[in-house]
């Protein structure tokens, strides 16, 4: 763990695996909210020839990558907002056509294909430089500080288009924004997951976080949480068993989501079985039935036999009562229902 912490090149790759585990989840929420799920991937393609170009003319390559990404991400939502191409048919086009691209430029390199380019497509912790840290910090500022800015504005045009058309919002260049944002995620990662695997830290953390989450926020508090666990988690796993980084950091994702499914599985057919429980319950409470009686919301629960029992229907819901201020399974953070906008 000490050697780990203290070789230069592990520190820049766990900065940059810092960064991409912040950003790509927060980027990657709304994504999964406007069902474009696999639009990293597609911009990870474009990139590809933005690399390829900086390989073979010796340009910086996250610089070419980065504008390559930006012009596709531009020209998708143009099409799509002109309507004259179905979206499918203009994400194909782009993106396959941003792969071929690639391929065909890397090879006229005068030596072939240059040995670093795997580096890019999957991932590597060795290939992580000091200069790509500050590159991957200005870009990461840039990508939490617009959502920031946007965050209400992004979240109405991604929950519901039309309406946001509807009360006036600017909703082609909020979508620009969105898939510009997405094509900066894309080579903020490249050098840490791939830009084969980046639409994975940015979808799975958030499919997880959904599983777990009672609202859109709060969602995106657990979709974040599990980015960073998974980023950095798998670069520290990587470098003792000597895997690839990018590789590495979406098993881990996965296998955090899988986990997550299980887990709340299991948990619901508990509260299934509470619930019928419940619902055999014979006793009537009521103000002189002798129990104690706790305000929740807009009822009142009655303590009995170590549980929480609330009318419900004809019947009474069994809530937990470890402690009696302490929040039942139906309570968000501040003690009331909420409700799940994704």
């Amino acid at each position: 763990m000490l050697e780990i912490l203290t070789t230069d090149f592990m520190q820049r790759a766990l900065i940059a695996a810092l960064l991409v585990g912040l950003v790509a989840p927060m980027v990657g929420i709304f994504l999964v909210q406007r069902r474009l799920s696999l639009i990293g991937d597609g911009m990870g393609h474009v990139a590809l020839a933005g690399v390829a170009i900086g390989l073979v003319t010796g340009l910086e390559p996250v610089l070419t990558a980065l504008a390559g990404a930006v012009l596709a991400a531009v020209a998708i939502e143009l099409l799509r907002a002109r309507g004259r191409t179905n979206a499918d048919v203009a994400l194909g086009v782009i993106f396959y056509g941003g792969i071929a691209a690639g391929v065909v430029i890397i090879s006229k390199a005068p030596e072939g294909t240059p040995a670093n380019l795997v580096s890019y497509l999957f991932g590597s912790i060795l290939t992580t430089r000091t200069s790509d840290v500050w590159v991957f910090l200005v870009l990461a500022l840039v990508i939490m500080g617009t959502l920031w800015v946007l965050w209400p504005r992004l979240f109405a045009v991604a929950n519901d288009e039309e309406y946001a058309r509807a009360v006036g919002l600017p909703v082609l260049p909020l979508n620009i924004v969105l898939a510009v944002l997405t094509a900066t995620t894309v080579v903020v990662a490249m050098r840490v997951v791939g830009l084969l695997l980046i639409s994975a830290l940015m979808i799975v953390p958030n499919a997880a976080g959904q599983l777990l989450a009672r609202s859109f926020t709060s969602g995106l508090r657990w979709a974040v949480a599990i980015g960073l666990v998974s980023a950095v988690g798998g670069v520290f796993v990587s470098y003792p068993l000597d895997t690839p980084s990018g590789g590495t950091i979406v098993v881990l994702a996965v296998l955090i989501y899988i986990v997550t499914a299980v887990s709340m599985a299991v948990v619901g057919r508990l509260r299934q079985r509470r619930h019928e429980v419940a619902e055999s319950h014979e006793h009537e409470h009521g103000p002189e039935c002798g129990h104690e009686a706790i305000p929740h919301g807009d009822h009142v629960d009655y303590l009995h036999d170590g549980h929480r029992h609330a009318a419900h229907q004809g019947h009474y819901d069994e809530h937990g009562a470890d402690e009696y201020g302490a929040l039942s399974r139906d309570d968000g953070p501040t003690g009331q229902d909420e409700e799940v906008s994704t």
